[in-house]
């Protein structure tokens, strides 16, 4: 359906709609195989239907932050990734890079290499560098806690992107603030996308980094999410590290592929770099390059993912992290800390994005961001 005939659907009408569609629902499969009787899940079905047309909605407008203080000068940042091979990593790290100019501040960035010891290595040469502030891009700050301690006692903030579970800020991590979406919302999405899709039958299998707090809990939720609908199976919880994804996944799906075959209908993962990695496994086994399975990623919807999705390429769709307004949103939390006011407290809304409502785009913001930014900070 066109975004915008979609925007002009009551509420009324979604619930209708889903009602119409619920006959597919009473069917579960099981880890054998086979068909079981179920009680069926009319009542997430239909909440699931309505939840995914309203994310799937482009008609928005921003609702982030109109005010706060004007640009402080004369500022640098180093920003900590994980590792650049991610690429919401290193989408954000784009991002912050743009905001930076913008507002008139250097932007340093340097590679953890995603193993502890790199990441400690790459805090420990940010504090030496003296900068205003150090971001910590998508990784777990206990990792580094002794390196943020010392930037604390240095009167560097820190803000984390991914690095805790929840928005906003966080002391007992040391983050001024914490910025991503909600990782609740994302994952309840991404397992109604399913449930949606298969009308309430499926076998799933889900692709997480148990490494990562942030990733392992939402690939928990996700689970739980799926397990609201009876007919709505996991297969397997596939515990791959990112920086390992481009060697194992590959092996892995093959796997899969043969113990599962056709119960195997939708993926669900938590980076969408798996699907990268997973395409050529599913292309030499015969699958078919539109699914099953039906894949979607719960974040963080770079380029690539957006590439095979409108290209109808081992991906359906995605759940993407606003990965450049989150880089301006970095600045622009940096800026309210340097001049001693709180954190913005905003959290982007989640969003799907399929091949029927991205438009060619390779990318999601809410729209707005960048002009919002420029008026607070006068530039």
């Amino acid at each position: 359906m066109h975004p915008n005939r979609q925007a002009t659907l009551t509420a009324a009408a979604l619930l209708a709609a889903a009602a119409a569609l619920l006959a597919g629902c009473g069917g579960g499969r099981t880890d054998g195989g086979g068909p079981t009787p179920s009680a069926g899940c009319p009542a997430v079905l239909g909440r699931a239907l309505a939840a995914v047309r309203q994310a799937e909605n482009t008609e928005t407008s921003w609702t982030g932050p109109t005010e706060g203080p004007a640009a402080v000068p004369g500022k640098t940042l180093v920003y900590v990734a994980q590792t650049m091979t991610n690429p919401g990593v290193a989408g954000v790290a784009q991002g912050l890079r743009e905001a930076a100019r913008a507002i008139g501040w250097q932007v340093r960035v340097i590679d953890g290499g995603g193993t502890p010891a790199g990441l400690q290595a790459a805090i420990g040469e940010a504090i030496t560098l003296g900068p205003s502030g150090i971001v910590i891009g998508g990784f777990d700050p206990r990792l580094t806690s002794r390196q943020v301690e010392q930037a604390r006692r240095e009167h560097i903030p820190v803000v984390g992107w991914h690095a805790v579970g929840s928005p906003g800020p966080d002391e007992a991590a040391g983050l001024f603030t914490n910025v991503t979406t909600k990782v609740e919302d994302v994952a309840r999405i991404s397992a109604d996308w399913i449930i949606a899709r298969s009308r309430g039958d499926a076998g799933v299998v889900v692709f997480t980094d148990d490494s990562i707090p942030f990733a392992r809990t939402k690939s928990e939720l996700i689970k739980k999410e799926l397990a609201a609908c009876p007919g709505v199976r996991v297969l397997a919880y596939e515990n791959i590290p990112i920086p390992d994804a481009s060697s194992r996944t590959p092996q892995e799906v093959a796997s899969l592929v043969s113990r599962f075959q056709d119960r195997w209908t939708d993926s669900v993962a938590i980076n969408d770099l798996y699907f990268a990695d997973a395409a050529p496994a599913l292309r030499a086994a015969g699958k078919p390059a539109s699914g099953p399975p039906f894949n979607i990623g719960a974040g963080d919807g770079d380029p690539s993912a957006f590439q095979r999705i409108n290209s109808g390429r081992y991906q359906a769709a995605t759940v993407p992290e606003p990965l450049s307004q989150q880089g301006w949103q970095i600045v622009d939390e940096f800026n309210r800390a340097f001049a001693g006011r709180p954190a913005s407290g905003y959290v982007a809304p989640v969003h799907v994005a399929t091949a029927a409502n991205s438009a060619g785009a390779t990318s999601w913001d809410p729209p707005g961001y960048r002009e919002a930014y420029r008026r607070i900070w006068g530039r």
